[in-house]
């Protein structure tokens, strides 16, 4: 039984500590830290009673905690990443790895110099039905090469603490690991389309936005991210190739015919609509720490996507094409 302790009590730590301790084979959840102590209160009962921290490091410290679960705010991911690594400790750490290009150099560099891979990344879509069936038939060679590919991330709304920035470290940081996962490719620059700002923004978010990447070998993609749509969680992403395109079912549930309408629902939730994903990475993780292995998203990975991200807020701010410049891959990694 792996012992693991949660950093993190907010809504998602809470819906894993549930997770863990209700659906998840293999794990216990043994403690809980958050700096407001009622927060981790509260949290503690939904695993039955754990030890409650309001300090990450005496949880990382505790010699009972085997593993260390990050649910905490992306500026707290490094000093917390470093402390598990030097104290031998398996993570899984919600995205993004950290909130900075240089933070997630120092975690991998910490991390390769112990000689151990412990860290996996919660880039949940890498374990969705969908995407896994997408990837798989790339694979096949049966569709051509990938040439484009389209996508969406809406929600219905976020609050006035959302700012532009966000829409690419909060939002598109998905499909930034997403796609590139899909397709085998790294990125080589991106550029941010403005398009007029919806009146249920504010002064310091530019909503919606279009995010535009190329990869090495010229795979065009474009992200529509449009954090106030208002109607729906609505997740979408097509892979055009030469010999023909797949695309994700829209939006992903049933289709009903009642009281002379055709309707299909489409969710206002990411824990509803990515609910089987975060299970079934989850498990993975717990899986792996048995055998010592990281199967999932690496911290490579978080760098990848970090380094990109950084791209597309440069771009934000200048509207010009720029380059995503990463490091050379360690051998670690390889």
């Amino acid at each position: 039984m792996l012992k693991v302790g949660v950093i993190g009590c907010g809504g998602m730590g809470r819906d894993h500590i549930k997770r863990i301790t209700e659906r998840t084979q293999g794990a216990q959840v043994v403690a809980v830290s958050d700096v407001f102590e009622e927060g981790a209160k509260k949290a503690a009962q939904i695993a039955g009673g754990a030890k409650v921290y309001t300090d990450s490091k005496a949880l990382i410290e505790d010699p009972e905690v085997e593993a260390v679960l990050i649910v905490s705010p992306g500026f707290a991911h490094c000093d917390d990443l470093l402390a598990a690594v030097r104290a031998g400790k398996r993570v899984f750490c919600e995205k993004p790895l950290c909130t900075t290009a240089d933070d997630c150099r120092k975690v991998m560099e910490a991390e390769a110099a112990s000689g151990k891979h412990l860290i996996q990344l919660g880039f949940m879509r890498r374990y969705h039905k969908g995407y896994i069936q997408i990837k798989e038939e790339i694979a096949t060679g049966a569709y051509g090469e990938p040439l484009m590919m389209h996508c969406t991330h809406r929600n219905p709304e976020v609050g006035t603490n959302y700012d532009t920035p966000m829409a690419v470290h909060d939002t598109v940081i998905h499909e930034i690991d997403l796609c590139h996962w899909l397709v085998n490719d790294d990125y080589e620059s991106v550029q941010v389309i403005l398009p007029k700002t919806t009146k249920y923004s504010h002064s310091k978010l530019k909503d919606p936005q279009i995010m535009l990447l190329r990869t090495r070998s010229g795979i065009c993609i474009d992200v529509e991210c449009f954090v106030n749509c208002k109607f729906g969680y609505d997740i979408n992403c097509e892979v055009v190739c030469e010999d023909g395109s797949l695309k994700m079912g829209t939006p992903m549930a049933p289709s009903i015919r009642k009281n002379a309408k055709a309707s299909t629902e489409i969710t206002t939730d990411c824990f509803v609509l990515f609910k089987d994903a975060y299970d079934a990475e989850i498990q993975n993780w717990v899986d792996c720490a048995e055998k010592g292995v990281i199967e999932g998203p690496n911290t490579w990975d978080g760098y990848l996507a970090a380094v990109t991200a950084d791209a597309l807020v440069k771009a934000q701010e200048t509207g010009k094409i720029e380059k995503v410049v990463t490091v050379e891959k360690p051998a670690f990694y390889q």
